[in-house]
């Protein structure tokens, strides 16, 4: 007995393209109020970046950082056309995607402090040079 694919409703999907160009201007709209968001904090963060506390600073920063991953969110799910894919398919450039960064964070986390053990010999062997003398008791 033949399957068809219309028993695999994720195979027979078809993305709905009856939205036209009211779709992409509404996208359009969002992500340029997203991008003049980022703009405003990042000239705020310029100008007073001296005044304000580290918190601030950090705080800021994170929300430029938030506000970046929703562009990069539209801008894959419509213009690229994953967000019309199937689940798995979305996984499969996801998951590599997200294991990727974290490499690239465990890497540099990883070569900043053996840069800073080596700096410091790790606390591993004393030079000859470096060895404190007692204090003299002739005084």
């Amino acid at each position: 007995m033949s399957q068809q694919f219309n028993d695999y409703p994720e195979v027979t999907f078809h993305p709905d393209h009856s939205g036209g160009t009211g779709k992409i201007w509404k996208i359009f709209w969002v992500l340029s109020i997203l991008t003049i968001i980022e703009l405003g904090l990042g000239y705020f963060l310029y100008a007073k970046q001296a005044e304000l506390g580290y918190a601030a600073v950090l705080s800021t920063k994170v929300a430029i950082a938030i506000l970046t991953l929703a562009k990069a969110y539209y801008i894959v799910s419509v213009f690229m056309h994953l967000g019309d894919e199937i689940r798995n398919f979305i996984m499969t450039i996801v998951v590599p995607l997200v294991l990727f960064v974290w490499f690239i964070i465990a890497f540099l986390a990883d070569g900043s402090s053996w840069k800073n053990l080596r700096n410091t010999r790790g606390g591993s062997r004393v030079d000859q040079t470096e060895q404190v003398q007692p204090e003299s008791k002739h005084k």
